[in-house]
């Protein structure tokens, strides 16, 4: 034990070098969050497309507004799940094929929600709105399709239909 408590410092390189210590708990506390993280961004993505459809059918611009805030407040949340899932999938849990492509998909679901949120500037021109619509399109699709892997993962894949 170090005299930081219950922290074991995992040196790469160690402090010769004059980089701080890496903290192996740390890592892995910040990787236990990805549960707790994960639930904001799908329901910030899916209220921005919820958001955006009703601004498309009303042609009221407080529901595009809103779309916007959320897609934004989920595009952050989303990077941040994204890295406390890698983190949490190096802590030593089994690694599979679906655990893979939940990596991936999640990975990707944070990008292009990103890209979603950058879209989403104050130029409202009719080819940069299509643009914000198309990326928040394929940010909520990669987003349900990485939640659908995770969900596999947590609770088995037939949680649905038991036998």
């Amino acid at each position: 034990m170090s005299a930081s408590g219950n922290r074991q410092a995992s040196h790469r390189g160690g402090n010769k070098d004059g980089h701080a210590p890496v903290y192996t708990n740390d890592m892995v506390l910040a990787g236990r969050l990805h549960p707790l993280l994960v639930h904001f961004p799908i329901a910030l993505i899916l209220v921005a497309g919820a958001g955006e459809l009703i601004a498309m059918l009303t042609g009221r611009d407080a529901w595009h507004v809103v779309a916007i805030a959320n897609i934004r407040a989920g595009a952050c949340v989303a990077v941040m799940a994204a890295v406390a899932g890698w983190l949490f999938a190096a802590s030593g849990i089994d690694s599979s094929d679906a655990l893979e492509w939940h990596r991936w998909l999640g990975s990707g679901a944070a990008v292009v929600a990103a890209a979603a949120a950058f879209t989403s500037t104050r130029n409202r021109s009719r080819a940069n709105v299509w643009l914000f619509r198309l990326t928040l399109i394929g940010a909520m699709t990669i987003v349900g399709l990485a939640a659908h892997v995770g969900a596999g993962l947590v609770w088995g894949a037939d949680f649905l239909h038991p036998q």
